[in-house]
């Protein structure tokens, strides 16, 4: 398995082996900074990235990050393309609708993993 990640300021980007595992992981990293009362919105995106030394990069890092935008406090907010992928995973999701991301040309629709 391999998981890269980074620190910004008030957040951090990870990355991991599948979508599904991403969800999960997401779940723990939740219920962990819940029990400090504190809460996070999690946004889940799969697609191309650029992994260097230092940093990950690509658009697929800029859509999760958009997409975490569109949560909750304890939210774990995903795209489309993640929910079509973990189909038959067990994993059950609600639809937000389909809804405009700062920087990018077309709408998307987006689900919160339930």
């Amino acid at each position: 398995m391999h998981i890269a990640y980074q620190v910004y300021g008030d957040g951090f980007l990870a990355t991991f082996d599948g979508p599904g595992q991403a969800i999960h992981r997401g779940k723990a990293i939740g219920d962990a900074i819940s029990k400090l009362n504190l809460e996070v919105r999690i946004g889940v995106h799969t697609g191309e990235v650029e992994v260097s030394l230092h940093y990950v990069r690509g658009i697929a890092v800029n859509i999760a990050a958009r997409i975490s935008e569109l949560g909750r406090g304890g939210d774990i907010v995903v795209s489309r393309t993640v929910k079509n992928l973990v189909a038959g995973s067990g994993l059950d999701f609600e639809s937000l609708g389909t809804k405009e991301l700062k920087g990018l040309s077309e709408d998307w629709q987006v689900y919160k993993a339930v």
